[in-house]
């Protein structure tokens, strides 16, 4: 039974979580980012002064054994016409709601992780209630990770607002790992607000397992823009301060143009691979599904994917 574990957030990491967690033998963990500060999360964290939920939701819902009421219960979203409770996500409620009656996130996650039987174990980052930050190319600094993604500019590095502590859990599943999945995501506000964290940096400097990054097929504005495949893993390693990335997986689908257009109103674009030879060994595997008219990662081809990446290493 092989320990993989996948770090990052965002609908990226639930895309990635939905095909893997239909692999039998292995040992599933996901860190998650508890950054998010926008919509229901961001207004939650402000009420009650609790972690961000947005993301361990999202990621529960990937993981849950089977589609059912639960999990369309999680995902209900209350319209403009409800008063003070509008934009509100379910979810996050039930999920906030767990972690005041315990006191506890970790428990909270336990809790609902239970009824929703979810193959595999959450575990945020960090239970602290954090505030991501960026400096932008143009020298400013912007505050929050709504603020960092809303901002549309070029972004050098980002950092946390005072000492952040790691979750310990994090930390052990990260050392017992035999492989460690970076994304798939966005690559400054959901894979960064992970490794940055001092400890969680450390762990993945020493640890033992073979570390896979699933790269992003098309760029985002003001995060990514322009950014090629070495762009985004040379980012990955200078905010750790060190080269860990073993395996780079990258999309091989030829993405249609009528898709392609609709990306040009959100100015993105093919993340292209500039170079043959890399410090890494780059594996291209057919992963988009085009159903919805935008770009996807599929679960069946990230299934077949990584279980190709087990079978091979």
């Amino acid at each position: 039974m092989k320990k993989v574990v996948v770090i990052g957030g965002g609908t990226g990491q639930s895309a990635l979580l939905r095909g893997l967690k239909k692999i039998e033998n292995i040992k599933l963990t996901t860190i998650v980012t508890v950054a998010d500060d926008g919509g229901s999360t961001g207004r939650l964290r402000s009420d009650l002064n609790i972690p961000a939920m947005g993301d361990i939701r999202n990621v529960m819902l990937a993981l849950a054994e089977s589609e059912n009421i639960m999990n369309t219960l999680m995902n209900y979203r209350f319209d403009e016409n409800c008063g003070q409770m509008s934009g509100h996500n379910l979810g996050n409620i039930m999920l906030s709601a767990l972690t005041r009656k315990s006191d506890s996130l970790i428990q909270a996650i336990v809790d609902l992780s239970n009824v929703l039987k979810v193959r595999g174990l959450i575990v945020p980052s960090t239970i602290d209630n954090v505030t991501l930050c960026a400096h932008m190319m143009d020298g400013d600094v912007v505050v929050g990770e709504h603020n960092i993604t809303a901002a549309h500019r070029k972004v050098k590095d980002v950092f946390y607002q005072g000492e952040v502590a790691a979750n310990p859990k994090a930390l052990e599943k990260i050392a017992e790992a035999d492989y460690i999945i970076l994304g798939i995501g966005s690559l400054y506000t959901s894979i960064m607000p992970n490794i940055i964290i001092e400890d969680i940096k450390k762990a993945l400097c020493n640890a033992k397992g073979r570390t896979i990054y699933y790269c992003n097929c098309m760029t985002e504005e003001g995060e990514t823009d322009n950014y090629s495949l070495e762009d985004h893993v040379d980012a990955l390693h200078r905010h750790l301060g060190k080269d860990i990335v073993d395996i780079v997986v990258k999309a091989n689908d030829e993405i249609p143009e009528a898709i392609l257009e609709n990306y040009k109103a959100e100015n993105a674009t093919i993340v292209s691979m500039e170079r043959e030879d890399h410090p890494y060994q780059v594996i291209q595997h057919s992963l988009l599904s085009f159903e919805t008219g935008m770009v996807r990662h599929d679960a069946e081809k990230v299934y077949q994917s990584f279980s190709a990446i087990l079978e091979e290493y």
